[in-house]
């Protein structure tokens, strides 16, 4: 019998999609120095951790739990009135600045990676306000060249973190004939041939059974990532900035 033709309505296959679901997740705010992290962090959170205009003034993360409102959540605790109600959380990250050379240690490097591993996904503030008063650690303002500094410290981190895995790999492959380990490697190359190309994991085609091991990975440019764009009050009220167009592009 021939084959059975395809139904036009069929419903497009879902794209597997890196990461983990939760109620409560964890996002870390991120930027250079000195770009509006913690100014941003305050507004969200209610809370007041000190934001000065010198790099670093933030060191050790600051953390806040924001509840997520929903009114599906609140018409079903109205229709079932449960003895408890435990709404979804946000847990927002104000994560130290990242500089140049923070993959080989720079600044806070290290440590800046660690925290950024450990969220699930990110804010990357951008400076996109000129103001002589307030420092640029590289002295002039360029959201698109700070944009890729940021991107390019991540993917360093990352393709350091895949060789080492590779390295694993190869020294395990040689004492077992295990096909998964195989699978993985050749996942890697593929993926370090990704990073290499200046290209961010979320960005990339990935299978189904290839985001199952990336999600064990926690790559640092596998995280989503939402892009906020900090102007002035002029700009943003006139809804016109001159960094906007080469963000976007």
């Amino acid at each position: 019998m021939p084959p059975k033709a395809a139904k036009k309505d069929a419903a497009p296959a879902e794209r597997p999609i890196l990461g983990r679901f939760s109620s409560h997740l964890k996002i870390g705010i991120v930027g250079l120095p000195n770009v509006g992290k913690s100014t941003f962090f305050n507004i969200v959170t209610k809370l007041a951790i000190p934001a000065e205009n010198f790099p670093f003034c933030t060191i050790e993360p600051n953390e806040a739990r924001v509840n997520v409102p929903d009114e599906r959540f609140d018409w079903l605790c109205q229709l079932y009135k449960p003895k408890s109600e435990v709404s979804a959380y946000l847990e927002i990250t104000d994560i130290a600045g990242l500089i140049r050379g923070a993959h080989a240690g720079e600044g806070l490097g290290n440590a800046f990676l660690s925290h950024i591993r450990a969220v699930d996904g990110i804010f990357h503030v951008l400076r996109a306000f000129e103001d002589p008063e307030i420092t640029h650690i590289d002295d002039t303002v360029d959201p698109v060249r700070d944009l890729e500094t940021i991107g390019e410290e991540l993917r360093l981190k990352d393709i350091e973190f895949v060789e080492k895995r590779v390295e694993d790999l190869d020294k395990q492959m040689k004492r077992s004939n295990d096909k998964q380990l195989k699978i993985e490697h050749e996942l890697c190359q593929r993926v370090l041939a990704h990073l290499n190309d200046g290209k961010d994991i979320r960005l990339g085609d990935w299978k189904a059974a290839d985001v199952e091991i990336l999600n064990t990975f926690q790559l640092l440019t596998a995280k989503p990532v939402v892009y906020l764009v900090n102007m002035s009050e002029k700009d943003f009220q006139r809804k016109k900035n001159k960094f906007l167009p080469k963000i976007h592009a």
